[in-house]
C-alpha cells in the first residue's frame, strides 16, 4: 500500500499465524519500523492472551503503539486512526519504511482506508446518561413507593377486618364497665387512642397513593424526555451511518477509479513495451531494407511503374490504423500500421515491380514494391506471399496475406512509403 508520502507495508492475517515475527524480519530487510495495528495490544499490561511481543524478539526494531492506553480507557478507532497515521508521516519522514502489523481489521482499514469517523456529541451523550440516571432513580424511589403503599394498605386491610370481626366499642359501654373514675378515663383515653391510630392508617394510605402516583406521573415524564433524547441520537447516528455509507460508496467509486487507472495505464505500458520492441526491430532492419531498395533501384531492375498512379494510392487493406507514422516514446515508427485479420488479402498500393520478397528480420515476410522515380512501398509481417522478386504487379493486385511475423504483436499490416530508400508518412500518398 502507498500513502500520500511513501510505501506502507501491511502485514495481516488470523492470530497465532506470525504476523509479529514477519513483520519483525521485514522491518530489519527494508530498514522499517513497526506500527502496531492489534486493538489488544495498545493496553499497558495486557501481555498474556495477546502475544504481544518481548523486547528481545523485537531485535531492535522500533515499535509504535503498544502499551499507550490504560485498560481502563475504551478504545476508539478514530483515535487509533490519528494516531497510527501521525506515527507513519514521522517514520516516512525520516526515509524509513512503516510496517503495519496486526489482525485488527477495522484498525487496518482506518489507516490504509479513506475511512472517516463522524464526531459525537458529548453534551447530547452527557444528557441521555444523566437522564437515564434520573429515570433509574425515579423507578427505584417507585418500588420503594409501592412498598410503603403495599404495608399500609395490608394494615388498613386488617384494621378493617378487625372492626368487622369484633364489635364496635362505644362510650356508654366503657361508662358502665368503669369500676371507678379513673378507670373511666382510661377507658376514654383508650378509645380515643384506637381513633387516632385509625386516622393514621387511612392518612398513611392516602399519602402514599399520593405519593406513589406522583412518582408514576415524575417516572412517566422522566421516561417520555428519555425517549424523545433516545430519538434524537438515533436521527443523529441515522444522519452519521448515512454519511458513513456516502463516503464508503465515494471511497469504493475511487477505489474502482483507482483500480481501472491502474489496469488502463498496465495496458498503456504493455502497448508501449510492444511498439518500442517492435519498431527497435525494424530500426534495425531499416537501414539495410533502405540499402536493398537503393542497390536495386540502382541496379536499373526493370521497373513498369510510372511513379504515382493517376487515382493515387490504394490502401493496402481495409482496417484501422492502430498505429501512426512518427515518433512515440522516443522511437521513429517508419510506417503506419492497420489491424486486419490474418490472412486478409494485401494488395499493391500502385503498380509497379518487385525488388523484394521474403523474409527481413523484425519485418517479417516483407514484399517492396519499386514503383519508379525512387518511389517504393513495402508491406510487413506477411503470413504469406503471392509474388517473387522481378515480378511486375498492377496496382491493387494481391501481392501478400496479412499476419503476425517478425516482431509483431499481433495480426496487421506494418506499411511504408520510401522515396529513394527513406521513409516517409503514407498518409501523404492514400
Amino acid at each position: 500500500m502507498t500513502s500520500g508520502d511513501g510505501p506502507v507495508l501491511a502485514v495481516v492475517g488470523p492470530t497465532a499465524a506470525g504476523k509479529s515475527d514477519l513483520g519483525v524480519a521485514l522491518a530489519e530487510t527494508l530498514g522499517g519500523e513497526i506500527v502496531n495495528a492489534d486493538s489488544m495490544q495498545l493496553y499497558r499490561g495486557m501481555d498474556v492472551g495477546t502475544a504481544k511481543l518481548t523486547p528481545a524478539e523485537r531485535r531492535g526494531v522500533p515499535h509504535h503503539l503498544l502499551d499507550i492506553w490504560p485498560v481502563t480507557e475504551t478504545a476508539s478507532v478514530a483515535a487509533y486512526q490519528s494516531l497510527a497515521r501521525a506515527v507513519i508521516a514521522d517514520v516516512l519522514g525520516r526515509g524509513r519504511v512503516p510496517v503495519l502489523v496486526g489482525g485488527s481489521g477495522l484498525y487496518v482499514r482506518a489507516v490504509l482506508d479513506d475511512l472517516r469517523f463522524p464526531g459525537t456529541d458529548p453534551a447530547l451523550r452527557g444528557r441521555l446518561e444523566r437522564l437515564n440516571a434520573r429515570h433509574a432513580e425515579q423507578s427505584r424511589k417507585l418500588g420503594i413507593l409501592r412498598d410503603q403503599h403495599a404495608t399500609a394498605i395490608a394494615r388498613l386491610e386488617a384494621r378493617v377486618r378487625q372492626i368487622y370481626l369484633e364489635d364496635t366499642p362505644d362510650t356508654l359501654s366503657f361508662v358502665l364497665e368503669a369500676s371507678s373514675f379513673a378507670d373511666l378515663l382510661d377507658h376514654v383515653e383508650f378509645l380515643n387512642d384506637i381513633g387516632r391510630q385509625d386516622d393514621r392508617i387511612a392518612m398513611q394510605v392516602a399519602h402514599a397513593t399520593a405519593a406513589m402516583a406522583a412518582a408514576r406521573a415524575e417516572t412517566a415524564r422522566i421516561r417520555a424526555r428519555v425517549a424523545d433524547t433516545t430519538r434524537v441520537v438515533g436521527a443523529r447516528v441515522a444522519e452519521q451511518r448515512a454519511a458513513r455509507d456516502r463516503l464508503v460508496a465515494s471511497r469504493d467509486a475511487l477505489s474502482s477509479a483507482r483500480s481501472d487507472k491502474r489496469e488502463t495505464l498496465g495496458e498503456i505500458r504493455a502497448d508501449r513495451a510492444d511498439f518500442v520492441a517492435e519498431v527497435g526491430a525494424l530500426e534495425r532492419e531499416s537501414a539495410a531494407l533502405a540499402a536493398k531498395i537503393r542497390s536495386s533501384q540502382g541496379a536499373g531492375v526493370a521497373s513498369t511503374g510510372s511513379g504515382v498512379s493517376a487515382s493515387g494510392f490504394l490502401w493496402p487493406v481495409h482496417g484501422a490504423v492502430t498505429s501512426g507514422y512518427g515518433w512515440r516514446w522516443g522511437r521513429m515508427h517508419e510506417g503506419i500500421d492497420i489491424s486486419v485479420p490474418s490472412g486478409s488479402s494485401v494488395v499493391a498500393a500502385a503498380s509497379g515491380t518487385v525488388i523484394y520478397a521474403g523474409w527481413l528480420g523484425g519485418y517479417g515476410n516483407l514484399v517492396v514494391v519499386d514503383h519508379g522515380n525512387g518511389l517504393s512501398t513495402a508491406y510487413a509481417h506477411n503470413s504469406g506471399l503471392a509474388v517473387g522478386v522481378g515480378a511486375s504487379v498492377g496496382q491493387g493486385q494481391t501481392i501478400a496475406y496479412s499476419g503476425s511475423t517478425g516482431s509483431s504483436t499481433g495480426p496487421h499490416v506494418h506499411f511504408e512509403v520510401r522515396v529513394n530508400g527513406s521513409a516517409v508518412d503514407p498518409l501523404g500518398y492514400l
